[in-house]
């Protein structure tokens, strides 16, 4: 069971060794946050009869001594990848691709006036927005590039909340949408119910044309189904219709992501002797 579980998690870590290398962070610095990971986790997770685990438990749950088990519930964690911050942003631009109020003759977005609060970008941050100010979501969507602010008029420029200018704003995405997958795959490894939903599709020997063709309709299509997903589950979310009756208190979502690997370009060349051997 172990040598498959490694298989998984080395092939797991390639792509986050690949960022924390880009970053300048050492194999000993992972560590240590390797370490404050299962620390939180054991705590969260492995109490027994629904009771906090104790220091003694965790350490031996975890592997690591006792005294750095109190050392690591000490520390601060300085992650702040806050899903309600980036979703109330991403519903703000939602709501002014979707809502006819705040869209042109032809269906796109129209740029905003900001100030007056009973009207343009202040009023669909009101309605879209939950509580947060229309200035602070001015502020944030303007950091991060998703949005241009010139002469009282808030102008969007793209089709979605992709803050590509803010790296910050982009970790916390990772950290975000990462999670989420990865938290979905290790439940449907365990369940004996219901799983949650896990689908993909990929090709491993697509050409160049294939893969830009395939790369503009799944960015159309996916947006299409995005936003038809995002009018269905809207209706069900308190921040947006706090009249809603229900218990419950739930984080329900659906992520669409990109799938490309390139091989070395000597691949066919490989294959075509093959075939000839054959």
């Amino acid at each position: 069971m172990h040598a498959n579980l490694q298989k998984a998690v080395t092939k797991v870590l390639s792509p986050l060794v690949r960022l924390l290398l880009r970053h300048g962070v050492s194999h000993a610095e992972f560590v240590n946050w390797a370490k404050q990971s299962y620390v939180a986790e054991a705590y969260e997770h492995f109490g027994i009869d629904g009771k906090a685990p104790t220091v003694s438990r965790i350490a031996i749950v975890t592997g690591i001594n006792r005294k750095e088990v109190k050392r690591m519930r000490e520390l601060h964690s300085d992650v702040d990848a806050d899903p309600g911050k980036h979703n109330r942003a991403m519903r703000v631009v939602t709501g002014w691709l979707q809502d006819q109020e705040f869209q042109s003759a032809t269906g796109r977005p129209r740029a905003l006036s900001y100030g007056d609060a009973q009207d343009g970008f202040n009023q669909l941050v009101k309605r879209y927005g939950g509580d947060v100010p229309a200035r602070a979501m001015l502020d944030e969507l303007v950091r991060v590039g998703t949005v241009r602010h010139d002469d009282g008029k808030v102008t969007l420029q793209q089709e979605g909340y992709v803050p590509h200018q803010s790296e910050a704003a982009l970790l916390d995405l990772f950290a975000i949408s990462a999670t989420d997958l990865l938290t979905t795959l290790e439940f449907n490894l365990h369940t004996s119910g219901e799983r949650r939903l896990q689908m993909s599709v990929a090709y491993d020997d697509v050409t160049t044309d294939g893969r830009d063709q395939f790369r503009a309709l799944s960015a159309a299509e996916g947006l299409k189904l995005l936003k038809s997903l995002d009018k269905a589950l809207s209706v069900h979310d308190r921040d947006a219709n706090p009249g809603i009756r229900g218990v419950g208190h739930h984080r329900v979502g659906l992520g669409l992501y990109w799938i490309e690997d390139e091989y070395p370009a000597n691949g066919d060349a490989a294959d075509d002797a093959e075939g000839d051997r054959t």
